[in-house]
């Protein structure tokens, strides 16, 4: 009753009770919220069920769902349904989910250690007995980097998507979001560097612009919205549901193989190969996920249609990191991921709301949220600083990353073959610290991969050197571990 009052309070401040029910279009609220849309049986009841009253329920699924089982709420009164989509819809979303949901924390101390953003250490943790005035720059730096950094959040008042009545993405489009700003850091770091500061004493960079307008809320903008469903369709993705890591994933892989049969190579949006990195050969089953480097050499040759041995590189890896919550050992792993060079960070967050994390702080992860309302722009006017605005933010929030869901997918950047050897060599390494359990494995083919898991035998170690004597060892036995390992 405490959350119904809340809403109450809520709706009654920002609609009249008729509008509220009687304006509402029913095309617009997503599937997951119209009444008797859906399954009804989930085998995990959120903490919503304990607030909402007896006419509302809220189930929601901690893994990747399939369509026809999406994140669901059921209402028991339509004229309900309706007014608390207003409040989704209106400028009132964030201080609802603040009040139910708590906010996600903002303070960062130095007593916390260094932050790691992205592949940048910044060393806010400076003793005392060295200047203070080192660690205040140290920390402005630190939030000149973050706050430089790509933030896309839900839009509302844009084309309508297909032939839906969608204007909004609100409440289903925050994996969407989140992968969208991973891209996007990714077209910074290879057009600008990963030094480049977003500065309001001087012109934006015309780079800068173009990147963004690639991410803009119509059909025409290569990055839309609007053109990742459509790019999706055969992973299930749909208007108004929700989607998990590997298949946004997969659907980016898509999206950029169709640009690329269509568009001139030296003006393609997306300048880089894509590899989706899996578990096997086939692509599509569980287990420790391997960069394979003949698959990748192949991901680069088929982008340049055979003209260039290597090309910039982007590396999407999906995991599944445990069942109802992350295992706990596989937090360090992820930890170290942040500090690797190529390091675009993670597409995950709290179950069934996706985040983009971006930096660690010791046990805490660093992120972007997509969930805050915004109006769609038009980065093409002549007032362009104002309308970039959106697409930052300055508030630093983090959330334990023992917390996280487990289902989730690391991006990496490589910019050249040197690059992704030096990637592959930490990789590598961090693999061996697994206490064979690694996030991912390196191995130069995958039917050397085979020949050697033949001589090794059941429950050996798998060790190599590529062409260039870097060594990469692999552990077979993440393979092997079905408890955590889940169909991808």
């Amino acid at each position: 009753m405490v959350l119904k009052s809340i809403c109450e309070r809520i709706i009654g401040a920002t609609c009249s009770s008729k509008s509220s029910v009687e304006t509402i279009d029913n095309s617009q609220v997503p599937a997951s919220l119209k009444v008797g849309s859906g399954e009804s049986k989930y085998p995990n009841t959120s903490l919503w069920s304990g607030f909402f009253p007896s006419g509302v329920l809220v189930s929601e699924t901690h893994s990747e769902p399939s369509p026809s089982e999406k994140k669901a709420v059921y209402f028991g009164n339509s004229g309900w349904a309706a007014a608390v989509w207003k409040v989704v819809n209106s400028g009132s979303m964030r201080r609802f989910q603040e009040r139910v949901l708590g906010t996600g924390r903002t303070e960062i101390s130095s007593s916390d250690g260094d932050i790691w953003l992205l592949g940048v250490c910044h060393n806010i943790s400076q003793q005392e007995s060295t200047a203070n005035v080192d660690t205040r720059n140290e920390f402005a730096a630190f939030e000149q980097d973050f706050s430089s950094k790509i933030l896309v959040t839900y839009r509302k008042g844009f084309d309508a998507i297909g032939d839906s009545k969608y204007t909004s993405d609100v409440n289903w489009g925050c994996m969407f979001r989140s992968s969208q700003m991973l891209v996007a850091q990714a077209l910074l770091f290879h057009k600008l560097g990963r030094s480049w500061r977003k500065n309001i004493d001087k012109p934006l960079d015309k780079e800068y612009i173009e990147i963004l307008q690639s991410f803009g809320d119509s059909e025409a903008s290569a990055f839309s919205i609007h053109n990742l469903l459509q790019a999706g369709k055969d992973y299930g993705l749909a208007v108004g549901s929700w989607v998990g890591p590997y298949a946004m994933c997969r659907t980016w892989e898509v999206l950029a193989r169709n640009q690329r049969e269509t568009d001139n190579l030296a003006e393609q949006p997306l300048p880089m190969a894509i590899y989706v990195v899996s578990g096997d050969e086939d692509g599509e089953r569980g287990g420790a996920p391997v960069v394979c480097i003949e698959d990748a050499s192949k991901r680069c040759s088929d982008f340049s249609r055979g003209k260039l041995v290597w090309t910039p590189l982007l590396l999407l890896v999906p995991l599944v990191l445990g069942l109802d919550k992350i295992n706990p050992r596989y937090i360090p792993l992820l930890q170290s991921i942040f500090k690797f060079p190529q390091s675009l960070g993670i597409l995950g967050g709290k179950p069934g709301a996706s985040t983009y994390l971006i930096g660690v702080q010791g046990d805490k992860a660093l992120y972007l949220d997509p969930h805050e309302v915004q109006q769609v722009v038009n980065i093409n006017g002549e007032s362009q600083e104002t309308s970039t605005s959106s697409y930052h933010s300055n508030v630093i929030r983090h959330i334990p990353l023992d917390s996280i869901d487990p289902s989730l997918a690391i991006g990496f950047y490589c910019r050249d073959k040197d690059d992704f050897d030096d990637f592959c060599s930490r990789a590598s390494k961090l693999a061996e610290e697994s206490n064979g359990a690694p996030l991912f494995t390196v191995a130069q083919s995958w039917r050397f991969l085979s020949q050697t898991a033949s001589n090794n035998g059941p429950g050996g170690n798998l060790g190599f050197q590529d062409d260039d004597s870097v060594d990469m060892d692999v552990a077979n036995e993440a393979g092997n571990n079905e408890d955590d390992w889940q169909l991808l």
